[in-house]
């Protein structure tokens, strides 16, 4: 078998690594094509899905992505302490992505993570698949359907119940971490009952940590805000019941600012925006002693279509500008 290890500065599939205060320093795997999704979540900071599918298929050629994630870090050793699929669209739609997972594994020692919405896991190759990973990250926003169909906009062949008892069985069989994330959306999924019933699953699955994330970067939907504190706290210590001490924490606040490991700084830059949009001082910071001038190279970018900026909540996001043919 041959697979071509490509250096960092021809990145396609990787991004980072990004800091990820579940994961560590985290290099991103983006194994599915632009906004191809299950699902098109009302809070997503990739804008509306365009691509709406439960097929599942070899978007790219596997060698050829885990060839660039072998050559990453070879030439970066000690920098990532996870490669982790996390790419703009849902993940377990890549049916060569158990293929990859073997691959990293096998040629270096590095730990993989998977953070899925979870929506395909009532299919046995999925969870499968998963299996091979050393964490896997779960989506659980609702489990009530019309909650889960206003919050997540669910492919309609979708259906809820069977998402959860994927869940169910993936929780009872996989016997590595699993940790699970509810985004909470004011006024979707923020009553009482909410953080009730979706606790009460959260402890049938028993995962080691559950966490709470609110909307920190621009969301598919202008309507789409954070909770009030208040309910904030209600759903924490609803987790916190349900869980025990120690077990639930809350994702509220934005990610410190990453650091550029290698290659082209321009290159990283639309690399990481194309998945995981950035403060604009954040990505200056980054930029910082690898160019002359950075905000000069972001406008440059931004002059060109390739980079997009966005306000939400006071602060200026860069996003990669898809809308461009390049």
């Amino acid at each position: 078998m041959t697979v071509c290890y490509t250096g960092v500065h021809t990145a396609r599939y990787v991004f980072g690594p990004v800091y990820s205060r579940r994961l560590g320093r985290s290099l991103g795997v983006n194994n599915i094509p632009y906004k191809t999704c299950s699902y098109s979540c009302v809070y997503c900071q990739l804008g509306r899905t365009n691509n709406l599918t439960v097929e599942r298929k070899c978007f790219y050629d596997w060698r050829e992505v885990a060839g660039e994630i072998v050559g990453f870090l070879a030439g970066n050793k000690g920098s990532v302490d996870y490669v982790t699929f996390v790419p703009d669209g849902e993940p377990t739609l890549d049916a060569c992505m158990g293929r990859i997972i073997e691959f990293v594994k096998r040629e270096t020692d590095a730990r993989v993570a998977v953070l899925t919405n979870a929506s395909l896991l009532w299919a046995e190759e999925v969870r499968r698949d998963l299996e091979l990973a050393d964490v896997v990250s779960v989506k659980v926003d609702a489990v009530r359907e019309g909650v889960w169909r206003r919050v997540n906009r669910p492919h309609p062949s979708l259906r809820l119940d069977r998402i959860l008892e994927g869940l169910r069985e993936f929780a009872r069989g996989y016997k590595k971490t699993l940790i699970s994330e509810t985004m909470l959306v004011q006024g979707l999924n923020t009553s009482s009952d909410d953080y009730r019933e979706i606790a009460l699953f959260l402890r049938e699955l028993n995962p080691s940590k559950a966490y709470i994330s609110i909307p920190i970067r621009p969301p598919a939907e202008p309507f789409v805000k954070p909770p009030t504190e208040r309910d904030l706290i209600e759903a924490y210590e609803e987790f916190k019941r349900a869980l025990g001490e120690g077990r639930v924490e809350l994702l509220n606040m934005p990610e410190p600012p990453p650091r550029i490991i290698g290659g082209d700084p321009a290159t990283w830059l639309l690399n990481t925006t194309a998945v995981h949009p950035l403060r604009y001082e954040h990505a200056l910071k980054a930029l910082e002693g690898r160019v002359g001038d950075p905000a000069g190279l972001i406008e440059g970018l931004v002059r060109e279509k390739l980079l997009s900026k966005t306000e939400y909540e006071g602060a200026v996001y860069l996003l990669r500008n898809f809308r461009v043919k390049q």
